[in-house]
């Protein structure tokens, strides 16, 4: 059965990609230039990237572009319909609630001026790790002297509307964990409210490779996830993209570059061998290997393919 679905869409939306269990097409509805309309065949959903176009009937799409022969052999999938719920189809979904917390009452800003012990010495660990001034004021870096995040520099994160949406601590000191951070979804685009989506993105793993790396989203980690709140902004601001994950972990890099131009998005590779993460890499030659990032696409996997084989 699947395959004849899939027979019937392909028919009506023309030429495709795969991406796992999904296919990609052209939107019928906003007429992009790129493949962005996303389908799932097996949950009978699709959505548009680019315009926001999204359904749970590909009958929907079927009796509106295919021909009279599609939409004839569309109609053995189709079931009836219990009218009493048509109310709740044409409702307006509900909008998702934005996370919103609040810093640990005891964050003292190092923005600030203060005699305070604890002031110094997470300047001391800010600045061996190549943090400058200008970093400080612009990521609003502060740090607990006391409480449950004591001895950790704290690094928050704002929505696009300015709110607290996450925040990261780091101990500067011998505390374990080194990262201790609160109980909430990490499901965030880190510091949102500072991205420029009009200029490249780079993505990173950390956030103290994202204050060197500049206009960048940190992972908090080293995976990206389809269906991600990360990935959905990637595709649909049409991002450029750079990755620039730690050396040991190229072949997610590689995964996630392959995924990406599934969905058009053009992504290059930053080298970052000789360095542990961007984090330790100075400032000046991150730019240099910026300037020399090297081009991800479809192209570049299939020729991996064959030099493999």
């Amino acid at each position: 059965m699947r395959e004849e679905k899939e027979k019937i869409i392909k028919s009506v939306l023309g030429r495709n990609y795969s991406s796992g269990k999904e296919l990609l097409f052209h939107c019928p509805f906003c007429n992009h230039h790129k493949k962005k309309l996303s389908v799932n065949v097996d949950k009978g959903v699709f959505k548009c990237w680019i315009c926001d176009k999204s359904g749970s009937s590909l009958g929907y799409i079927v009796n509106k572009f295919g021909s009279s022969k599609d939409r004839e052999h569309w109609k053995k999938f189709e079931t009836t319909v219990d009218v009493s719920s048509y109310e709740d189809l044409f409702s307006p979904p509900d909008k998702p609630v934005e996370q919103r917390i609040d810093l640990p009452k005891e964050f003292v800003s190092l923005t600030g001026k203060t005699t305070h012990k604890g002031h110094f010495a997470a300047l001391r660990y800010l600045r061996e790790r190549g943090i400058t001034r200008d970093d400080i004021m612009r990521w609003k870096i502060g740090y607990c002297a006391e409480g449950e995040f004591a001895g950790r520099v704290i690094i928050p994160s704002f929505n696009k509307d300015g709110w607290v949406d996450y925040y990261v601590a780091r101990s500067w000191g011998f505390e374990w964990p080194r990262y201790k951070n609160p109980p909430v979804s990490r499901d965030i685009i880190f510091n949102e409210l500072y991205l420029n989506w009009d200029e490249e993105i780079v993505i990173v793993e950390g956030v103290f490779d994202a204050i060197k790396a500049g206009n960048a989203i940190p992972l908090l980690g080293s995976t990206l996830r389809e269906g991600s709140v990360v990935f959905e902004a990637l595709v649909k601001n049409n991002a450029r993209v750079l990755l620039a994950l730690d050396a040991d972990a190229q072949r997610k890099s590689r995964s996630i570059a392959r995924i990406l131009s599934y969905y058009g998005i053009e992504t290059y590779a930053i080298d970052t061998t000789g360095f542990e993460d961007v984090g330790a890499m100075p400032k000046d030659e991150f730019k240099v290997r910026k300037e020399n990032a090297s081009f991800n696409g479809k192209d570049n996997y299939l020729l991996e393919k064959l030099l493999s084989i």
